[in-house]
């Protein structure tokens, strides 16, 4: 399918780049003309993927790069992957359980790939313990306006 349009970046693995993370998704999103729904849902989810590589990737004292790419096709298609290089997952499927964390109860609920998964059309988890992780999130709009 010919794109429409692609970026990739890479950032450092700190807090404050969720939020950019978050911010880059929307602006590239926004000329596909989404819903405000479907643009909320994008924004969240990028939001929890790139959140679980801050707090699970590289660990506590370690800075680590995380990888946002971002393509869109003709069809409404919007892929989103978010990869790191870090410690790996060892169970992506426990992983991926609603409530399951590897933190503190206190302070992580667990939810976030289930988070991702009710937003996005597809979620699929790659991890090799030692050599990171790579979540791709799918997203087909309803409509397509823009380009």
């Amino acid at each position: 399918m010919e794109r429409l349009n692609r970026i990739r970046l890479e950032m450092l693995c700190r807090s404050e780049n969720e939020a950019l993370a978050r911010n880059i998704a929307a602006v590239f999103t926004a000329p596909l003309d989404p819903t405000v729904e479907e643009l909320t849902e994008i924004k969240t989810a990028v939001s929890e993927a790139v959140s679980n590589a801050i707090l699970h990737a590289y660990g506590p004292e370690k800075d680590g790069p995380i990888y946002l790419e971002m393509e869109a096709d003709k069809t409404g298609r919007i892929t989103i992957t978010i990869e790191d290089r870090g410690i790996g997952i060892e169970d992506v499927q426990k992983a991926m359980e609603p409530l399951y964390t590897t933190g503190d109860n206190r302070e992580r609920s667990g939810m976030g790939f289930t988070v991702m998964e009710s937003f996005m059309d597809k979620v699929q988890v790659n991890s090799s313990p030692g050599k990171g992780t790579k979540v791709t999130l799918i997203k087909l709009l309803d409509r397509i306006h823009g380009f």
